[in-house]
């Protein structure tokens, strides 16, 4: 017999620029719970406009976790989080059942709902290796090679991270099987129920809100925030959309007209590639991203209830 589940924690998901924080937000002031950021971007207190971070009043609305409470000089990676969020989760079932969870950042929801994947060994040769074809080739090398390799992580990892794009690459070489195929192979035990929420639009609609953040962003001082931390650009955590075009900028490689184009095109590639991963989720409660707070609750609470 299966045990019962008391306490049950909801993820809101979906593309960049949904409207997934006034989501959780709406739903943390109904079930009264607080929110578990799960956004990679969103852990650096230095990076605020660039990551669109939640604004003061949003911040005020409902008690946020793990939002700007790292360090881009900081070394922090998914294992880790998965460790902090859980710890965090089960200190908030303490005194309240249901719990928010909400993030587009899917390797770092799969780590908390599920576990991490398990990888073998490989001849750290390997890694060399990569290390050098992205010193004197480029990154442009290396995402060719795991298009080639395996495609369907081609298609969902971030494309921009080339330490990622490392990781599977060594895996794809070391083993000679695509990194794909060892991901979602077993699903760690949680303590807590899942219910999984998606906000969907046409992808018309979501190009057209990035555009329109990325244009916000540029108007609330994107341009200087960069500048700051022009100095660290060699940092991992500065390797993401909306500072990397920028430094290309302040290098003398891009116009700001253009750095500013290619932010807004990265960004709807990343959204894309965010869309894919969520996708094969099957047991994802999608819904319009206009849809009535009241109609997303009363999902919830049917679901509830089956557990």
């Amino acid at each position: 017999m299966t045990k019962k589940l008391n306490n049950t924690l909801i993820t809101i998901v979906g593309p960049t620029a949904i409207g997934k924080t006034a989501l959780s937000i709406q739903l943390a002031k109904h079930f009264k719970s607080d929110i578990i950021s799960c956004d990679s971007r969103q852990f650096f207190k230095e990076m605020n406009i660039g990551t669109a971070v939640p604004d003061l009043e949003e911040l005020a609305a409902a008690k946020h976790h793990f939002i700007q409470n790292k360090s881009i000089f900081d070394n922090y990676n998914v294992g880790q989080f998965e460790r902090d969020a859980l710890a965090k989760i089960e200190e908030l079932f303490l005194t309240n059942s249901i719990q928010i969870m909400v993030g587009g950042s899917g390797l770092y929801v799969d780590a908390v709902l599920k576990g991490l994947d398990y990888f073998p060994d490989v001849d750290k040769k390997i890694r060399e290796d990569l290390t050098s074809i992205l010193i004197e080739k480029g990154i442009e090398t290396l995402q060719e090679k795991l298009k080639t390799l395996d495609p369907e992580t081609y298609n969902t990892i971030a494309l921009n991270n080339p330490h990622r794009i490392m990781r599977a690459l060594e895996i794809c070489i070391g083993t000679k099987t695509p990194y794909s195929t060892f991901k979602n192979k077993t699903k760690a035990p949680r303590n807590f129920n899942s219910i999984k929420i998606g906000l969907k639009a046409d992808r018309s609609i979501i190009y057209e809100r990035i555009n329109q953040r990325v244009d916000l962003m540029m108007a609330n001082g994107l341009l200087e925030e960069a500048r700051k931390l022009y100095n660290h650009k060699d940092l991992n955590a500065l390797k993401t959309v909306g500072y990397k075009e920028l430094f290309n900028y302040f290098d003398g490689d891009f116009t700001k007209e253009f750095a500013i184009s290619e932010i807004k095109k990265n960004t709807r590639r990343f959204a894309k590639r965010q869309t894919t991963w969520f996708k094969k989720d099957t047991d994802i409660l999608w819904f319009d991203y206009k849809t009535d707070i009241n109609k997303i609750i009363s999902e919830i609470s049917n679901k509830t209830n089956t557990f």
